[in-house]
């Protein structure tokens, strides 16, 4: 459909803009996983390679359900022209080698990250470098006939890659260093969040799968392990929208955010940069205790708060299966309106932020200091503005694309959470 764009403070379109992925996708990649994780449990499979197999469950079916039921490929905005005859090998096969040059290259830059940064080779990054080495080999291997293949079908094979490999062919003269920046930044997203999402999938897993499912007389324990399971729903989902970053898919990386400040904003919540961890400048955790600690002896209020926020990180992770193939921070990959995200711009923000707010209860603490409950609380609330921050430097990126602009004003108008804060900020006098 045509989304029309709008004034910044006209009315905004009264239905819904279509979303860039089918609710089906998430859907199909749930079953998989689901059914891998059952599997699973039943027979003990908890080990690191168990892990990443439950990716591959996740992302197999998604895969089939793109090409053969919405049929991605045949999107206009894959830059692939599929009714027009395959471009002769003469005259893409110059264009390829250079695009191969820049490809490799760009890996290479990786791989010399990787290998600087001391953060790489310890704790649970050791994993992922394991499996990013043993992937080398097979991806430099299927990139020749993939780009070959592809080059001969795309409307304008001089990308990003290719002008980088012109540089570094010496013909700089003709490549567009914009469209080089634009590349570095991609590749500079996919290199950073790729390796940290396979760091984390084992160790997910295993708080999953080596588990025995508690039982309903102990709320505190039944809704960790319900929390387990949507994160590991959500690193899953997430670690399939890095590795499959593809045109034929249609989940391409159509910009990177070009803003200093997105990157900030997004880099000072992962290591190695976080700066929430423990002892961290935003770390406020000082002299607290989590949510069971003060309920302990109510089973009643444990119960209804456990729910609460396995409500909240469900929310959460809903937030990322309704990305499909196309998952990835700092990027635009296409413009999503269902799910949850016709109830919120920013679902995933706000459910995790609400949940820090309950579950940590900053205000109380153990050592009964009134100054550790005044910092706690003002520490969490500079990290909910730092994901105020993420969200308006996402959406500054993302409104160069009327899609969006459609979208933002159909939300402000009709999606529930803007439309009560619309209502709050009239209430009190802050918005007209």
């Amino acid at each position: 459909m045509t989304i029309a764009t709008r004034a910044p403070h006209g009315p905004g379109p009264d239905i819904r803009p279509r979303s860039a992925v089918s609710t089906g996708v998430g859907l199909a990649g749930m079953a998989g996983l689901g059914l891998w994780l059952a599997a699973a449990i039943r027979w003990g499979m908890d080990g690191p390679y168990a892990a990443m197999s439950a990716v591959i469950a996740c992302g197999v079916p998604m895969i089939l359900w793109s090409l053969l039921i919405d049929r991605v490929h045949r999107n206009p905005t894959t830059g692939i022209d599929w009714s027009a005859p395959p471009r002769p090998w003469r005259e893409s096969l110059d264009v390829s080698i250079v695009k191969l040059v820049g490809l490799w290259a760009t890996w290479g830059v990786i791989a010399a990250f990787y290998f600087v940064g001391r953060w790489y080779w310890q704790g649970q990054y050791l994993f992922a470098m394991a499996v990013l080495q043993g992937l080398v080999p097979w991806l430099v291997a299927l990139s020749v006939p993939y780009v070959l293949w592809l080059d001969r079908k795309l409307v304008e094979p001089r990308d990003g890659a290719w002008h980088f490999g012109l540089m570094l062919l010496g013909r700089g003269a003709l490549a567009d260093r914009a469209r080089i920046v634009e590349h570095a930044r991609s590749w500079a997203v996919k290199g950073f969040f790729t390796a940290f999402m396979i760091s984390i999938v084992p160790g997910n897993w295993m708080d999953v799968v080596q588990r025995s499912l508690p039982s309903l007389s102990n709320p505190a324990a039944l809704a960790s392990w319900l929390i387990a399971v949507m994160f590991l729903i959500d690193v899953a989902f997430a670690t399939v929208g890095y590795l499959l970053t593809m045109r034929p898919l249609d989940s391409h990386i159509r910009s990177a955010n070009p803003y200093a400040a997105g990157w900030t904003a997004a880099l000072i919540c992962y290591p190695p940069f976080i700066l929430m961890n423990a002892g961290g400048p935003l770390d406020y955790h000082s002299g607290g205790a989590e949510w069971g600690y003060w309920f302990e002896g109510s089973p009643r209020i444990l119960g209804a708060i456990g729910l609460v926020l396995a409500a909240l990180t469900a929310v959460y992770a809903w937030a990322t299966v309704a990305f499909g193939l196309r998952f990835s921070n700092l990027t635009h990959r296409g413009i999503l309106t269902h799910g949850p995200y016709a109830l919120t711009k920013h679902p995933a923000y706000l459910a995790k932020n609400v949940f820090w707010w309950i579950s940590s209860l900053p205000m109380l603490t153990t050592t009964n200091s009134w100054s550790d409950a005044v910092r706690n609380t003002a520490i969490l609330a500079a990290v909910s503005g730092v994901y105020y921050w993420r969200a308006r430097t996402e959406e500054r990126h993302l409104s160069a694309d009327p899609d969006y602009v459609a979208y933002a004003a159909w939300a402000r108008d009709h999606a529930p959470v803007p439309r009560f804060f619309g209502w709050l900020g009239r209430g009190l006098g802050l918005a007209r």
